[in-house]
């Protein structure tokens, strides 16, 4: 099943603001959500994906979450997906960078 756009933004911008606990504690969220619970993929996409994005060079978490977004909505999903990963806690970061700054 293929979520409409609405609602994999919605969970990519969800696991960017939750992910914690490294790679593998993003990937098991990851695997938990897409494979098990919302089943937009099969596990063994989902395990051929992750062995490709453990044998490249980069952060497999963030890798993975791009190759989840395209296969589901292409260039553009792969772009939304990478960037709802990273920007929650970049902003995040800036911020709590700011406050201490000032304190």
């Amino acid at each position: 099943m293929i979520p409409s756009r609405r609602e994999a933004f919605r969970f990519w911008l969800k696991l960017g603001m939750i992910s914690f606990g490294g790679p593998a504690g993003q990937i098991a969220i990851m695997h938990r959500e897409v494979v098990e619970t919302r089943r937009w993929i099969d596990e063994r996409a989902f395990m051929q994906a992750l062995n490709v994005c453990m044998l490249i060079p980069g952060p497999e978490a963030l890798q993975l979450a791009i190759w989840l977004g395209w296969r589901l909505h292409g260039t553009w999903g792969g772009i939304v997906a990478g960037l709802c990963f990273l920007l929650p806690a970049m902003l995040i970061l800036l911020a709590l960078s700011f406050v201490y700054a000032q304190y």
